[in-house]
Formats: C-alpha cells, sequence, structure tokens
C-alpha cells in the first residue's frame, strides 16, 4: 500500500508528534526517522497512545552533536494505531517521516 510521505513537525523535548500544520498525528506508520543527538548517547523511545501508551520501539544515538542519524524503515513502516508519542533523553531534536 502506497501513500504520500509527510514530515512532522521537529520534536525537542517529550510529547506527541503533530503535523506541519500542528494538528497531533493519529493513525500512522513511520515510514522514517532523523535524529539530531546531542553531545551525549541519548535514545527516543516512541510510544502509541501517549506518554503511558505501549512502547513500540527505542533508538539510541551516538554522542556527538555533529552525527545527525536518518534511519528508513523497511516495506510499510511502523503502524502506530492512535498517535505517536516520544520520550526523548539527550536529544537535540526528531522527525519522522510518516503515510
Amino acid at each position: 500500500m502506497e501513500t504520500d510521505v509527510q514530515a512532522s513537525q521537529v520534536l525537542t523535548s517529550d510529547g506527541q508528534f503533530t503535523n506541519q500544520s500542528s494538528a497531533a498525528l493519529g493513525r500512522t506508520r513511520i515510514k522514517a526517522i532523523y535524529m539530531v543527538p546531542s553531545g551525549t548517547a541519548g535514545s527516543v523511545v516512541f510510544k502509541d497512545g501517549g506518554a503511558s501508551g505501549t512502547t513500540v520501539m527505542t533508538l539510541n544515538t551516538v554522542a556527538s552533536a555533529t552525527q545527525p542519524t536518518y534511519f528508513v524503515i523497511p516495506s510499510q513502516g511502523v503502524l502506530f494505531s492512535t498517535a505517536v508519542y516520544a520520550d526523548v533523553t539527550n536529544i537535540g531534536s526528531v522527525t519522522i517521516f510518516y503515510g
């Protein structure tokens, strides 16, 4: 199933991902992730449904403020049934590409 791929607004702290119009994302599939780490190793915990939602995946970063990481997720991406929430630790920013 092919869909148009869009970019979220940049997330710099814990919270729900939004589209470019600041509307919260509902059911969607993450197709790719762009993370900018801080000078300390960090992580992004992706949850479905909010801060207390189900953890779907956790991605770690290196300890470098100059080495962004880009992940392409194979096939149809990772499905989030209700909302895409991120719990970030030592991350400069994270953007998702979804559809």
